[in-house]
Formats: C-alpha cells, sequence, structure tokens
C-alpha cells in the first residue's frame, strides 16, 4: 500500500472512499480525473498512457487532466496515521 508499514491494512479495513478503484490500496496522491473519479495518480497515470477511456465506466475521456483531491489526500494521511498508531499500540 506504500506510504510506510501498512502492511497490516487489508482492503477489508479501508473505507472505499480511501481506495484507489484501480489498485483497490490506500490512495497516497489522490488525483481526480475528467470523469470526475478518484485515483491515486501513479495508477491513473499508466491507465492513460494505454487508454482513452475511465477505468470506472469504460466512457471516453475528453481529457487527461489530472486535478489533486487535497481533501481526500489529507483525509487518507490521517487514516493511514491512526493505522500506524493503532498498530503501534497493540
Amino acid at each position: 500500500a506504500g506510504g510506510g508499514d501498512v502492511a497490516a491494512l487489508s482492503e477489508d479495513d479501508i473505507p472505499n472512499e480511501l481506495m484507489c478503484p484501480i489498485t483497490f490500496e490506500l490512495m497516497e496522491d489522490p488525483v481526480v480525473a475528467a470523469d470526475g473519479h478518484t485515483y491515486e495518480r501513479k495508477a491513473i497515470e499508466q491507465w492513460l498512457m494505454r487508454h482513452r477511456t475511465s477505468p470506472k465506466t469504460n466512457a471516453h475521456l475528453p481529457s487527461r487532466a489530472l486535478v489533486p483531491n487535497h481533501s481526500l489526500r489529507s483525509l487518507c494521511q490521517v487514516y493511514r496515521e491512526r493505522m500506524q498508531k493503532r498498530e503501534a499500540d497493540r
């Protein structure tokens, strides 16, 4: 999942809103694509190298522009820190 040792986090533990729909991992650098959905930057950049469609809807993307999702990035960081603290306290 990157971002430090979060091996204790399984897909079942991560809220869907914080999970990349491509990697199914906790996002570190979430960005919004032209389809309005949020993805992990590296994952959507790799997707866009091979496709012109949305990974979620398969609809044509009018643009390859990606916009940082700062609010979600903050939420992911808080979640990661809480999970790491919980593991440290065990």
